[in-house]
């Protein structure tokens, strides 16, 4: 049965407190006067228990007698506690000196941008440069703006060409994917803005595959120019503008290739920067590096961002930015850039 917290008892209770934390002389008997007062079996705690016992028009006036008390001990208490305390803390100090106005030691090793970023970045200049508006969109996208919008229908084989991770649907009959490449940003840039529109899309992507020269993961920037009277031209002029000056000048060769958004598609390449075109082992002893994809904006992409097709042409592109750094840098092997290894990382600092 808990103590009365009578007036009598809550003297008695201060009275015992103020010569216990009188005796008290160092901190060590400070907490344990704290904890035969203020613990769970603690003089000043059995007598708070006590008002639950109390006539019911007597607990208010007891309760707070009581939480008076208790906080002007514990306060008393406390204070007591912090002086020793950083009375303690100075004659360690005064023990140990410490002259704060001696220089500090500087770092053994100083980070850097991971080779991807700096690459990144040199080509957001580069396309910067030359007009191209950075846009950005989400890394979880519907399966229309990843594929139907740029004419992948539902059975077309081509979807085939891109290994997909599929996200459970946060709606009825609304597939989510792990986008496959940033293209669907270019989907959103036109529907929001219309045309002329003129970007690059920086951003990761994600596709199930994962082997010696491929990664779950990895980061790409595709390029659109829309606007009236857009040419295969002008995307030649801007993709070799772009190689020369990440690569220093070089020639460059466009195959024909198939990509469903485009028509008609490209495969650019350019001379080895490794061998100069004399042929490696990189380039397999061809003297050629395949750099990007390429085309003329298709006519469907184009009616599915809602911009008429007799109005306006455009083109895009597309890049792996691990490999432009990887070529940009002349590493010869990717794996370098994953494996996180700080005798390679180091030398980009």
């Amino acid at each position: 049965m808990s103590d009365a917290p009578t007036p009598e008892a809550l003297s008695r209770a201060e009275a015992e407190f103020v010569a216990a934390e009188g005796q008290a002389q160092g901190l060590e008997e400070l907490l344990e006067v704290r904890s035969r007062f203020f613990g769970p079996k603690g003089r000043i705690t059995q007598l708070a228990r006590g008002v639950r016992e109390l006539d019911p028009a007597d607990r208010r006036q007891a309760g707070q007698n009581v939480n008076r008390l208790k906080r002007e001990l514990e306060t008393r208490l406390d204070h007591r506690i912090r002086a020793l305390e950083e009375e303690a803390r100075q004659a360690e100090l005064r023990k140990d000196p410490l002259d704060l106005t001696l220089p500090g030691r500087p770092p053994t090793y100083r980070g850097g941008l991971h080779p991807t970023t700096r690459a990144i970045e040199e080509m957001i200049e580069i396309f910067g440069h030359m007009g191209f508006d950075i846009a950005t969109g989400p890394e979880v996208e519907t399966d229309w703006y990843n594929f139907e919008a740029l004419n992948f229908p539902p059975d077309h084989p081509a979807r085939d060409m891109q290994d997909t991770f599929f996200v459970a649907p946060r709606q009825p009959n609304t597939r989510l994917v792990l986008r496959t490449h940033t293209s669907p940003v270019q989907v959103r840039t036109m529907l929001a803005e219309g045309a002329p529109c003129r970007i690059i899309s920086p951003g990761r992507v994600f596709r199930c595959d994962s082997d010696a020269t491929h990664s779950p993961s990895f980061f790409q920037i595709e390029g659109l120019w829309v606007d009236e009277g857009i040419s295969m031209a002008h995307l030649k002029g801007v993709l070799q503008s772009f190689i020369n000056a990440m690569f220093g000048e070089r020639p460059a060769r466009f195959r024909p290739s198939f990509f469903p958004f485009v028509e008609p598609g490209v495969e650019v390449d350019m001379q080895c920067v490794f061998c100069d075109g004399a042929g490696c082992r990189v380039c397999k002893r061809t003297g050629w590096l395949e750099i990007l994809g390429a085309g003329m904006v298709h006519p469907a992409v184009l009616e599915s961002a809602q911009i008429d097709p007799e109005k306006y042409t455009g083109f895009a592109f597309g890049l792996g930015a691990d490999r432009v750094a990887m070529l940009a840098y002349q590493v010869d092997d990717l794996g370098h850039f994953f494996r996180s290894d700080l005798r390679v990382l180091e030398q980009f600092r």
